[in-house]
């Protein structure tokens, strides 16, 4: 019969404990926050985020129009108010609200109401939507940062958050 040394009988029960404990008491997961942009064509928006680390997801979509549930079509036709939009998911203890806020004026025009780039139309422009106070703060230092390293006045709205649709699957 094999005898165990005591110091290891004691690492070993040390060890089971440990793994116990671990697994009554998980980790929680990394607060996720959210910031919704419009920015042109959501693929377009959707591409420029998707690879940034802390990023966890892009999901395409529309958002600050008057329709429920509205599709493709009826966005891109005009009438519905909506913007083509991006909610970005992401842990804001590996980016930060700012940082992204930074990227988005530097992946669109700013300066142009009517659209972005060679997407032209209202379901095109440009837009940042909050939900709180600090976020408004947040995307107002980030559009006068953009105004004074542009030169330009910028023409981005920052708007309330409203409904957020998650457009088809093939968009996503």
């Amino acid at each position: 019969m094999t005898h165990i040394h005591p110091l290891k009988n004691a690492a070993l029960a040390l060890s089971i404990l440990l793994g116990c404990w671990a697994s009554a008491n998980p980790a929680e997961a990394a607060e996720t926050r959210t910031l919704t942009v419009a920015g042109g064509c959501f693929w377009c928006v959707e591409s420029d985020f998707e690879s940034v680390p802390g990023v966890s997801e892009v999901v395409s979509g529309y958002t600050g129009g008057k329709v429920k549930n509205p599709d493709y079509k009826q966005v891109t036709r005009g009438g519905t108010g909506h913007y083509e939009a991006v909610q970005i998911h992401y842990d804001p203890a590996r980016v930060s609200r700012d940082t992204l806020l930074s990227m988005f004026f530097r992946s669109i025009d700013p300066t142009d109401a009517g659209g972005q780039f060679c997407d032209r139309g209202s379901s095109y422009r440009s837009a940042i939507f909050v939900s709180n106070s600090a976020e408004k703060a947040a995307a107002e230092a980030a559009k006068a940062k953009a105004a004074k390293q542009l030169g330009q006045k910028i023409v981005t709205p920052i708007l309330p958050a409203a409904t957020f649709y998650e457009a088809e699957a093939y968009h996503q």
